[in-house]
């Protein structure tokens, strides 16, 4: 579709068809240049078990903090589902669990579509602590089973046998499908490895960003080698990073925003589930951009060279 032939199907007000979906009241040249990539397909990640989820989902934390309406942050959510972005991940502790039921309300009748996640904190893994706690966020996500759970971070009292013990127990009743970790570092990952049945876990979730790229080193690479993909928190970084001037005038070159490109470059691998936390429709539909914006070889060369893999 042209520019022109895109104008013409804005002004007589139809739908554009976004990722497989169609997203009503949706016009615009953002959208447009970049609804598909290169084969009509959105970016799409596997886990080992077989799962595939889109490679860009939505974050909450810093949500239902009354910083905006609930109503409006609800509707973010449900833009994102719509335009394809159905990972959603929370954590008991994100606004004292007012986070998980925010999202229990917004994808209240569409369940089945959203690949739910949830964290653990760490204090809880003692005795039934985990088993309690997973109650106690399905009961706030009004829904009977997680997609993903994860033990937010580990202190130095985990007993990391006890925690995969504790999920495996969760999944054989049918209240969680997977488990995982988040703010593990090789070593963490390593000893979990080694615990009987370790090896089944699903993802670490940490700190990943085109500003942030410390996990290149070495976690990163160790994940790929072990098939699991890492869940990405804070993709776009610090308010800063969307200023820059790289992502800037490459967004420009594409019709889109600089948090669309920064998006892109973090799940170029198709090993990194980027999910961004967006309280707002608006910006919802600049991130989704993501999942179908390609990048030319030439423009992540600007983007490395922009943003380099800093020394230790």
């Amino acid at each position: 579709m042209t520019r022109r032939e895109f104008g013409r199907f804005c002004a007589m007000g139809a739908t554009l068809p976004v990722g497989g979906t169609i997203v009503g009241g949706v016009c615009s040249t953002t959208l447009a240049a970049t609804s598909y990539s290169a084969d009509g397909t959105p970016r799409t990640v596997k886990f080992r078990n077989g799962t595939i989820v889109p490679a860009l989902g939505q974050g909450s934390a810093g949500l239902a903090e009354e910083k905006r309406p609930a109503a409006i942050e609800e509707e973010a959510l449900r833009t994102g589902l719509s335009l394809g972005m159905t990972v959603v991940d929370t954590a008991e502790i994100y606004g004292n669990g007012r986070s998980e039921e925010l999202i229990g309300r917004a994808i209240a009748g569409q369940r089945d579509r959203v690949f739910l996640v949830s964290k653990v904190h760490p204090d809880h893994a003692v005795g039934d602590g985990v088993a309690r706690a997973c109650d106690a966020s399905l009961a706030r996500l009004n829904t009977k089973y997680l997609d993903l759970y994860l033990l937010h971070w580990r202190n130095r009292d985990t007993n990391l046998a006890g925690v995969v013990k504790d999920f495996a127990s969760l999944r054989a009743a049918g209240k969680i499908r997977a488990w995982g970790v988040s703010n593990f570092k090789v070593k963490d990952m390593e000893d979990v490895f080694r615990v009987p049945y370790g090896d089944r876990c699903a993802t670490n979730q940490v700190l990943y960003n085109i500003g942030e790229r410390a996990i290149e080193r070495d976690l990163l690479p160790w994940c790929k080698r072990h098939g699991m993909p890492v869940m990405a928190y804070t993709p776009l970084g610090g308010s800063g990073l969307l200023r820059d001037p790289t992502l800037t005038q490459i967004g420009a070159a594409h019709g889109c925003s600089a948090s669309a490109v920064a998006l892109a470059w973090t799940i170029r691998s198709g090993n990194v589930i980027a999910i961004p936390r967006s309280g707002s429709s608006a910006h919802v539909k600049e991130n989704a951009v993501a999942l179908s914006l390609k990048l030319t070889p030439q423009e992540f060369q600007i983007l490395d060279r922009a943003h380099p893999l800093a020394r230790r």
